[in-house]
């Protein structure tokens, strides 16, 4: 019975398998006992920060302002008689814009003129009668009252004669104000009104008939935060830079399809106050624009002079990694083991990034293979060296 038992397939089978079982325990635990290799150390390359002058220039948006903007409307009312510039082109101060009627004021300039003539006579007449008032005065022939009243003839023909003359000046002026003349040099905007309609002229509703502005210089303004205000005030106190209300610090413009900053310019406005709603502070820029590139309006990207120049330590942006808001970079001991140091970073100069604070000029920075390294690790380290891009070489 024990032996057709042990002969049965299944049990055979069962003790097949618990024979390799055992055999494979039995190899795991001599595999146990023999050590990994040892990894070999990754290879990274290494090299000092760059040391090199620096400038900093801090970036802000500005929108573009015309220096002179002005509204031409009518001094006198009348009918648009002519119009004498092309819609959108340049004008000089001085040309003549548009004719109003002159003739309603040509009409009553002239009749001031016969008013003249006729004052000129009644002074002259009462001059006259006061000599003679004199003469027969001295020999008792009339009476002082007769002679106050010739005096006072000839100074009421005097003062007819001065108001004569300023009707006649209101009057030349009236004529010269239908003849309206570009106060500036700049670009003319289209006519409002066309010939032949009525304009009101005046100080108050006067007829709005164009518009020009002025393009060279041109205006940028542009908004700084209360943390950079604080900053430039500090630099001021300090005495590392000067405040842009009392120095023309420079300035540089970048248009949307520039990738240079072609256009310079220099502060020469800075706001009084910080901006309740926006927190922010004014400042402006006047800019060179002799090829009219620039037009009132247009959105550009600014920079103002910051700090500098001074002496900094530059790293390339790939060296730099970030946890979370903390950025750091790795550097070798001199075990070549590698160490996180956390850094503060500035603005970029010549396409490196300058290191405000967290490194030394000595300290060997890993360039290249930061994947595969962490804090603690072992490298075997390769000599190389932090230049300046090509591309960023003057």
């Amino acid at each position: 019975m024990n032996k057709l038992f042990i002969s049965h397939p299944i049990y055979q089978a069962r003790i097949l398998f618990t024979f390799i079982l055992m055999m494979l325990v039995a190899c795991e635990k001599d595999s146990s006992q023999v050590p990994p290799p040892e990894q070999p150390a990754p290879q990274v390359t290494v090299a000092t920060p760059l040391i090199n002058d620096v400038t900093d220039w801090d970036e802000f948006t500005g929108r573009l302002y015309a220096v002179e903007s002005v509204e031409i409307r009518p001094r006198v009312s009348g009918y648009l008689q002519s119009i004498y510039f092309e819609e959108g082109s340049l004008v000089k101060a001085g040309d003549l814009l548009y004719v109003i009627d002159p003739r309603p004021y040509q009409a009553i300039l002239d009749q001031a003129k016969a008013e003249l003539t006729r004052a000129k006579a009644a002074l002259e007449l009462a001059e006259n009668d006061l000599t003679r008032a004199e003469k027969l005065y001295k020999s008792r022939a009339i009476s002082e009252e007769e002679l106050d009243s010739r005096g006072s003839q000839k100074r009421v023909a005097i003062a007819a004669l001065e108001s004569t003359k300023a009707a006649i000046k209101a009057a030349g002026l009236n004529v010269e104000f239908t003849h309206i003349k570009s106060p500036i040099n700049g670009r003319i905007s289209r006519t409002r009104i066309t010939k032949g309609n009525l304009v009101t002229g005046g100080d108050f509703d006067s007829s709005l008939l164009t518009t020009i502005v002025s393009l060279d210089p041109i205006y940028v303004y542009f908004t700084a935060d209360e943390q950079s205000v604080l900053h430039y005030t500090r630099m001021d106190m300090a005495g590392t830079r000067k405040s842009s209300r009392m120095t023309p610090n420079p300035v540089l413009l970048r248009l949307a399809d520039e990738e240079e900053y072609l256009h310079k310019g220099k502060m020469d406005f800075v706001d009084n106050q910080i901006d309740l709603a926006t927190g922010t502070m004014r400042g402006r820029a006047i800019v060179e624009n002799p090829e009219y590139l620039l037009i009132p309006g247009m959105f550009a990207d600014v920079k103002l002079l910051g700090e500098g120049p001074y002496e900094a330590l530059l790293i390339p942006d790939s060296a730099i990694s970030v946890d979370q808001t903390i950025r750091f970079v790795y550097v070798l001991d001199e075990n070549d083991t590698v160490e996180r140091r956390q850094i503060k970073p500035g603005n970029t100069q010549d396409g490196l990034r300058v290191i405000r604070s967290g490194l030394n000029k000595e300290d060997r920075i890993i360039i290249n293979g930061i994947q595969r390294v962490r804090a603690g690790m072992k490298v075997s380290p390769e000599a190389g060296s932090i230049t300046i891009p090509v591309d960023q070489k003057g």
